[in-house]
C-alpha cells in the first residue's frame, strides 16, 4: 500500500479529473490525501470522507482574484499568472509541506497549476507526478511567443528560490517523473510531445454530485440535442453569446431542442419553454449519452468530456488555454470555432447546421472517441502511479 497526496488548486476543471485517479487509487488499497485552498470544493467533488488538509491562498471570486470579464489575451494571461497561479503558489505552498509532513506521502501528485505540490516536492526530496487537466502547453501554446515562454520562466525561477530547491532545475508544470496528460495525441495533434515518462490518458471520468433534479421528461426524442455551456468559470462573460445562442436555437425548434447551462442567471427564463431548457446547473455527464452537438467556450475538461462520448463542437474559446484547445478540435475535424465577442446568431446556427449534419464531424469525434476510450482513462492514471510509487520504494 502506497501513499498519494494530491495537490490541487481550488478550481472544479482540476479537481475533477483527480477525482476518478483518486479513487481508483484508493479502490486498489491505496492511501489518498488531498492538500487545496478550498477543503469544501474537494469534499463536494471527491467526497465528504476525502482526507483534505487546508492550505491558504487566494480562491476564485474573492476580493483581489475577481478576474474582468472582458479581460482576454495576453492581459488574460498575466492577470491569472500575477493575480492569481504564482499568489496561489505562496499561499499553498505552507500547508501542503504541513500535509506531506503530516501525511507522509510515497508520491505527490501535483496539477499542473499547483505549482506548490511540485515544488514542495522537490525541496523534500519526494517524487512527484504532474497531473495535466489541459493539454494547451502540449500543442505549442507558446510557439512564436519567446517573450512570454521567457516571463513565465522568470516567474517560476523566482517562485522556486521562495518556496522550492534554489538547486532544483525541472519545470514544475512537468514532472521529470511521471507526467499524465488527460487527453490523447489524436486531439493535441503531431506537436504532443513523446517520452518513456509522458503518457497520454485520455479524459478522467467520476461520478459527479448531480445537484437539484433535473427534467428528463422534458426531452424531446424526436429532435436533436445540443448542449449550450461556458463551464464553471465564465458565469460572468456569457450574458450576449448566451443570448444569440437561444435566439439561434429557437429558429432551429422544429428539429432542434437546447438545453443552456447560465449559472449566473444571465438569461431571462420564459415559463415552460419546451424548445431552449435554461437551467441554472445540469448533470453534464448524463446529458452528453443524449446529446449531438455541444456548444461551449473550448474548456479542456467540456471539450474532452464531449468528444468521450462521439460529440462534436461548436466551439467559441473565451480565454486562458481555450484559444488553444479550440484550435485542437478544429485540427482534428472534430468541430467548428467561432468567435465569442462577435458571433451572432446567424454564424452560431450556420456554424450547429454544419456539426450537426456534416458526417465528417461526427467521424472525428468518433475517431478521438475510440482513442479516449482506449487510453485508460483513471485507470491508466492510478496503475501509473503506482508503478512510480513502486520505483521510489524500490530506491530506497
Amino acid at each position: 500500500m502506497s501513499a498519494f497526496l494530491f495537490v490541487v488548486p481550488p478550481l472544479t476543471g482540476h479537481v475533477n479529473p483527480a477525482v476518478g485517479v483518486a479513487a481508483r487509487l484508493a479502490a486498489r488499497g491505496h492511501r489518498v490525501a488531498w492538500a487545496c485552498a478550498d477543503p469544501a470544493l474537494v469534499r463536494r467533488l471527491a467526497g465528504a470522507d476525502a482526507e483534505v488538509f487546508g492550505c491558504a491562498g487566494p480562491v476564485p471570486g474573492a476580493e483581489g482574484v475577481v478576474r474582468p470579464p472582458d479581460l482576454r489575451g495576453a492581459e488574460a494571461l498575466r492577470f491569472l499568472w500575477e493575480w492569481y497561479l504564482l499568489p496561489l503558489a505562496d499561499g499553498m505552498a505552507p500547508g501542503v509541506r504541513a500535509a506531506a509532513e503530516a501525511f507522509r506521502p510515497d508520491v505527490v501528485v501535483a496539477d499542473q497549476q499547483a505549482f506548490a505540490g511540485a515544488l514542495v516536492a522537490e525541496r523534500l526530496g519526494l517524487p512527484w507526478a504532474t497531473s495535466a487537466t489541459t493539454s494547451a502547453e502540449f500543442s505549442g501554446a507558446y510557439d512564436g511567443l519567446p517573450k512570454v515562454a521567457a516571463w513565465l520562466s522568470g516567474r517560476l525561477t523566482e517562485l522556486r528560490a521562495r518556496i522550492g530547491d534554489p538547486s532544483g532545475t525541472a519545470d514544475p508544470r512537468y514532472s521529470p517523473h511521471l507526467l499524465l496528460v488527460f487527453s490523447t495525441p489524436e486531439l493535441i495533434g503531431p506537436q504532443a510531445p513523446l517520452a518513456p515518462h509522458i503518457h497520454y490518458v485520455g479524459p478522467s471520468l467520476a461520478d459527479r454530485p448531480t445537484g437539484p433534479g433535473f427534467p428528463w421528461e422534458r426531452l424531446d426524442q424526436g429532435r436533436a440535442k445540443v448542449l449550450v455551456t461556458l463551464g464553471t468559470a465564465n458565469a460572468d462573460a456569457g450574458g450576449r453569446f448566451l443570448a444569440e445562442c437561444r435566439i439561434a436555437l429557437r429558429e432551429r425548434a422544429d428539429r432542434v431542442q437546447a438545453v443552456i447551462a447560465d449559472p449566473g442567471g444571465l438569461l431571462t427564463v420564459p415559463i415552460d419553454d419546451k424548445d431552449v431548457l435554461v437551467l441554472p446547473s445540469v448533470p453534464q455527464l448524463p446529458l452528453l449519452e443524449r446529446a449531438d452537438a455541444v456548444i461551449c467556450h473550448a474548456g479542456h475538461n467540456t471539450v474532452c468530456e464531449a468528444l468521450w462520448h462521439g460529440v462534436p463542437l461548436v466551439v467559441a474559446p473565451i480565454r486562458d488555454d481555450q484559444p488553444v484547445v479550440a484550435g485542437q478540435v478544429v485540427d482534428a475535424g472534430a468541430g467548428v470555432r467561432v468567435r465569442f465577442g462577435r458571433v451572432r446568431a446567424p454564424q452560431l446556427g450556420a456554424a450547429l447546421d454544419t456539426v450537426l449534419t456534416d458526417p465528417a464531424h461526427r467521424a472525428a469525434a468518433a475517431r478521438i472517441r475510440i482513442a479516449f476510450r482506449a487510453a485508460g482513462g483513471a485507470r491508466a492514471a492510478a496503475a501509473h502511479l503506482a508503478d512510480l510509487a513502486d520505483l521510489a520504494a524500490e530506491s530506497r
